[in-house]
């Protein structure tokens, strides 16, 4: 049910751009669409420039030279890895576009390091310094930053076309609204962006404990839909006693059992192997294939990396260490809201998404799109939704009327109940979901259905309770959009009964090329998946879950 908003702002702003999210995705759209003429407010549930897995780390990107040989590598690197899910005119796209706004750093100043031959090399981006040069051409260029101001539902028109969101500091408690803007003569329609990133599910993996699946649930109440969520068992390879799951080191690495033997066909790219090996027993790693000449330059590349290593006395590249696997959800797997044409438009006017926060099927299939394919899209994605949302909140023309716009957050911002959420057993209860490997990694059709069971038990639980703070309130909102993501999530994952890309489904262990389609997903209380055939915006095949 729409509601109409009553409640005061202490902050009223207006807008022709709305970007929720200050990732690469976020900045890079709000830089788009005001280099656009449009007036920009993005707001971030943290401090822009600092928080999100690419602030956290060292960042490869796919940036290919526009040579047809390398560019034909490249494409065909990921077709057979990602079950032949992706399109190759969005691969180029996303090869082109990342390639002009790559070099678009450089002459911005990024300090790209040259190559042994003193060429610039520009595959890599060092998080902290790209995110700071972003934040500061984004403020150069108009932008209005809200830091620490997450966004709490969509605001809606008339028409049901997004309008703007409204949320809270979460440090000083101040509620906020952006909305649309108006002229002398005529009203400017708002558009919004969301670049909020994947789910993590609060893993702790590096700079992902922000990443709560926030924009999929706004952009689910306003009606979008996702696509690929069955994708989205990523792991990522990490010391037991760190958070740090960045694994390209661990190419160069020797697993072993506990007593120093050599488990058979673990590696960084056969991490099932290693999945397996932890459901029994510990499992170490040493890199010792890295051969003396390269471990200074490693430190260089990723100095995060060996923190860890450093403050506990441990030379990852002599001795042995634990690790673990940690779920990195849909920031490394390829699910999030549908896009429905190059605009990076969802299936809601108004409405657009970037980055992790959207699918990234369309370049990667279903197997991951990792640090370098991931970081192309955000790059490439912010850059056409930025400006597309601009171009749209020009293009409507003269309003006779004013509209009113209203709220379409529903879950534990609409309650009349009297009972208390109790977020932390919750989360622990979600986790409890999608954390195992013998769940998420390894999929049956029993166990996804047990587990979507205690999901759907769960969301009744919130739609039935209700918070009594501004403060718990960020938190409950974050809870439902991690049971959200894991009932899209396993909802796919029931219907894809073959397995293709990261989706291991042990009862039907084969590719079925009958399946070569699309999933898509969406609803709230009832969740709905439907097929989609490639490189179509038409969907058939429908089928209604049932109903919680």
């Amino acid at each position: 049910m729409l509601k109409t908003l009553t409640t005061d702002f202490e902050l009223d702003l207006k807008a022709d751009v709305l970007v929720i999210g200050g990732g690469p995705a976020g900045t890079w759209a709000a830089w788009s669409a005001a280099s656009n003429g449009a007036r920009v407010v993005l707001v971030d549930k943290g401090y822009c420039g600092t928080t999100g897995c690419a602030a956290a780390s060292g960042n490869g990107v796919w940036y290919v030279p526009p040579d047809p040989e390398a560019r034909e590598t490249a494409k065909a690197s990921r077709e057979s890895l990602g079950g032949f899910l992706a399109d190759r005119n969005w691969m180029d796209r996303v090869l082109d576009q990342t390639y002009a706004n790559v070099n678009q750093l450089a002459e911005w100043g990024y300090p790209f390091p040259t190559d042994d031959e003193g060429k610039p090399y520009r595959r890599s981006l060092q998080g902290p310094e790209y995110m700071r040069l972003m934040r500061r051409q984004i403020q150069r260029a108009g932008v209005k930053i809200l830091d620490n101001s997450p966004a709490l539902e969509l605001l809606v028109d008339d028409d049901g076309a997004v309008a703007g969101a409204t949320g809270v500091n979460r440090q000083t408690g101040e509620k906020w609204i952006v909305r649309r803007r108006e002229a002398a003569c005529r009203q400017t329609s708002q558009s919004t962006i969301i670049a909020t990133g994947g789910c993590a599910f609060l893993s702790k993996a590096l700079g992902c404990n922000v990443l709560t699946g926030d924009g999929y649930l706004m952009a689910a109440e306003a009606g979008a839909e996702m696509s690929g969520m069955e994708f989205s068992n990523a792991y990522g390879i990490s010391p037991a006693f760190s958070s740090v799951t960045k694994t390209l080191f661990y190419n160069w690495a020797t697993f072993t059992y506990e007593d120093g033997t050599v488990i058979p066909g673990a590696s960084s790219h056969r991490r099932s192997v290693i999945a397996q090996t932890l459901l029994q027993q510990p499992v170490y790693a040493i890199i010792d294939k890295a051969a003396e000449s390269m471990r200074a330059s490693m430190r260089l590349a990723q100095p995060n990396f060996f923190l860890p290593f450093d403050r506990a006395g441990i030379d990852p590249f002599t001795q042995r260490f634990p690790v673990t696997l940690r779920l990195e959800g849909t920031v490394r797997g390829t699910g999030g809201i549908r896009i429905v044409d190059e605009s990076c438009a969802s299936s809601v006017r108004g409405l657009y998404a970037a980055g992790d926060a959207a699918t990234r099927e369309l370049i990667c299939g279903g197997f991951t799109g990792g640090g370098s394919h991931n970081a192309a899209w955000a790059i490439s994605s912010g850059y056409w939704s930025g400006k597309s949302a601009a171009e749209y909140s020009r293009s409507l023309g003269e309003y006779k009327t004013q509209r009113q716009v209203k709220g379409v957050g529903e879950v534990v911002l609409q309650s009349g109940s009297d009972r208390t959420l109790a977020t932390d057993e919750i989360i622990q209860a979600v986790q409890a979901e999608v954390f195992p490997y013998e769940k998420n990694y390894f999929r049956t059709e029993q166990g996804l259905t047990e587990s979507l069971g205690r999901l759907n038990h769960l969301w009744q639980e919130l739609r039935s309770s209700q918070v009594t703070s501004d403060k718990e309130l960020i938190r409950a909102r974050e809870t439902a959009a991690m049971v959200a993501t894991a009932r899209w999530m396993y909802s796919s994952a029931i219907e894809r009964k073959e397995t293709r890309g990261m989706h291991r489904h042990l009862d039907y262990p084969e590719q079925d090329a009958n399946q070569q389609h699309h999933l898509i997903s969406g609803g709230l209380d009832r969740v709905w998946v439907k097929s989609q055939s490639l490189h179509s915006t038409e969907k058939s095949q429908s089928k209604i879950g049932a109903a919680v």
